[in-house]
This record gives structure tokens, sequence and C-alpha cells, in this order.
């Protein structure tokens, strides 16, 4: 529900309930996460907006269609579910060019956002302070300027729903030269916060104090686990993407040493690229640590393609050279033990249950040693 002001009178307008059918295209690719698994994912993501999930579509394909990415068959199909299911979202679990976004609106009828948006909105809802809605105001409007040659329907989503909320709402109407002007206003505002947060870096090294930033796929248990060492109580929530803004707590080692402990936001597969250029201030935290503590979700079935997913952004930020200690959380929920081997192929690692404070006291050794 949205309140719009028209002149002297304030209107009520409220909005349909958005039920969603994802379409993931299997695409053959080195290091790829299963589709099934990558559609169970943007399944996640969609309650995480808000959006309930009526059904899916899978394509298999050598490569892209340039009109629709899928082919004209998977687009009447996809009407007819439509149609059936009484959809009016589609949301694509890869990234639609703004001429496939266009094309699939005027042919299916209904508003259509791929995985990029899906994550935008989810940032959007979920920054809090000053320096999250800014990286992702600047996110959103980088999303928005690629997209608004020839994009009439990307005019017409002030509506609401998914792929409209939080800044970038306010945004859509300007044009691309308004826009730009309002990216190098946001890079300029972030770049302060970056020289803020350079000058506490530089006091913390005269402190002496070791940096670790927790790292690991979105929901591994980062802030749980960042509770459970420093005793604090950061708001810690089973769904994707709780944390935005970066928390630093100190942790007293059993050495009588201390070390600060930095949570950041988490990982994913597919991360858009405007998130990782808008959260650089933020993830500078990472680029700066002594060193690294890679959370894992130990109980997750592909738990392994998301260790690759991590590894791959830590490489974009030129991070993944840096010691890492590799944390396999949530072991309270295997079943059995953690395989030997796998401890030793990531060494230095450790299984650990942050919920319960299982295997804490080995990782408080690791962090002091």
């Amino acid at each position: 529900m949205s309140k719009v002001q028209q002149g002297r009178k304030d209107y009520l307008m409220i909005f349909e309930p958005e039920s969603a059918l994802l379409v993931g295209v299997e695409i053959p690719s080195p290091g790829q996460i299963p589709i099934e698994e990558s559609l169970e994912e943007l399944k996640r993501l969609a309650h995480t907006a808000g959006t309930s999930v009526v059904g899916e579509l899978i394509q298999k394909r050598s490569k892209p269609d340039q009109k629709y990415f899928i082919g004209s068959g998977k687009v009447e199909e996809l009407k007819a579910l439509i149609a059936s299911s009484n959809a009016n979202l589609v949301i694509f679990d890869i990234f639609l060019s703004p001429s496939q976004d266009r094309n699939l609106e005027e042919a299916l009828g209904v508003k259509v956002i791929d995985r990029t948006e899906l994550i935008l909105d989810i940032f959007a809802q979920h920054a809090k302070s000053r320096e999250g809605k800014l990286q992702v105001e600047l996110a959103q409007s980088s999303f928005i300027v690629s997209r608004l040659t020839g994009h009439g329907s990307m005019m017409s989503r002030l509506g609401g729903g998914v792929g409209t909320r939080g800044p970038g709402e306010t945004k859509l109407e300007y044009d691309r030269r308004k826009v730009r002007k309002r990216i190098s206003e946001l890079k300029k505002e972030i770049e302060k916060i970056r020289e803020e947060r350079s000058l506490r870096r530089e006091k913390r090294k005269k402190s002496h104090l070791k940096l670790a930033a927790l790292v690991g796929y979105t929901n591994s248990g980062k802030s749980t686990l960042l509770n459970a060492l420093s005793k604090s109580d950061v708001l810690a929530y089973d769904k994707l993407f709780a944390t935005l803004d970066p928390t630093i707590r100190r942790v007293h080692l059993p050495n009588k040493k201390v070390l600060l402990l930095t949570d950041t936001v988490g990982f994913i597969a597919k991360l858009p690229h405007q998130l990782i250029a808008a959260f650089r201030a933020t993830l500078e935290e990472v680029s700066e640590a002594d060193f690294l503590l890679h959370v894992v979700d130990a109980s997750h079935p592909y738990f392994r393609d998301q260790i690759t997913a991590v590894y791959s952004v830590l490489e974009e930020l030129n991070s993944a050279a840096k010691p890492i200690i590799t944390v396999f959380n949530k072991i309270d929920r295997l079943g059995k033990k953690l395989p030997p081997e796998l401890l030793e192929k990531y060494k230095p690692a450790v299984a650990i249950s942050a919920y319960y404070g299982t295997g804490l006291e080995e990782l408080m050794d690791l962090l002091g040693g």
C-alpha cells in the first residue's frame, strides 16, 4: 500500500498481491550451479521480497534466444501458465537485456524482472543505515540508466511491487542525463564514507588490533557466529541478505588478545556487478582485513557450489589470496560428522554450530594462533 498525493487530496493505492512464475534457463557452462538449485534459491529470493511463487518453467538451451532469451515456443507455454495460474509477475533467473525484457513484457502482458532486479529490490527493503541506502540507490540507478533507452515499460513501473521499491522508485521518471547526475552525486557521497572508513582503519592499525572479516554465502550464519564469538546481539535472521551494513565487534581470545571481527553482506551466485561496485566501500572491509573467516552452511546440499561462488566474488575483490579459516557451520543439521577429508582440503578449517556453540572453543584457538 502506498500513499500518492495529488493536489490537496491524498489517495490510497492498494496494490494487488504479486504472484510470480519463475523461469530458469540452463545453458552449459563450467562451474554452473544446477538449474534446480538455482531456481530453489530464486524462490527463496522471491519470498524474501514478499512475493508468492505459483509455478516455474525450465528450458535447456545451447545459447540464449536474441529476442526473448527463451524460445518462442516457451514464450507461448509461459503465456498459458500465466493464464492458468493468474500470475502477474514473471521472474527470470538470469540477466535479461533491455530489449529482451521489453519484448517479453509485450508478449506476456505482465511485468517481467530478472534476478538482478529481484536482488536490488531485496537490498532496497533491507538497507537501514544511510550508507546502506546510498549504496543501494547507486546500484539501482546504475541498473536503471542501462535500461532507459527505448524501455517504455521501465517508465511505467510506478505502480509498486517487486522491482520498484527503494530509492529507485522515485528515480524511474528521470531521463538518462538526470540519473547519471544522481549517480555522480551518490559516488561522491560514498567516496566520503570510504575516506571516513579509511581513517578509522588507520586508527585501528595504530592500536595493533588484528581485523578479521566474516565472509560467506548469504544465510550461512555469519551474524549468528559474530554474536556467539563476541557475545553481542546483532540481529540474525534465517533469510537471504539479512545483513547489509557492516558490523564490527571485539572478540576476546583465550590468549588474552583482542580481535576485531566484522560482518559483511552475504555473497550469492550470479551476484549483480552493480552491487559489487556499489558496495565496494563496505566490501573494502574484506580487502583490508588481516584474514578471513569463510562461513559455510555445511548442511546445504550444494555447499560446494556455494564455496565456489564465494571464491569467485573474493577474486573480484582481489582478496582470494588472503589467509582464510574455513568455518563449516550448522553441523547440528547434518545428522552425521563432517568428512575429515573436507576439513583437510580447506585447512585450516573447523566444524561448528554457531547456534548451539559446538566447536567454538576450537575456532577460538585457531583465531588466537
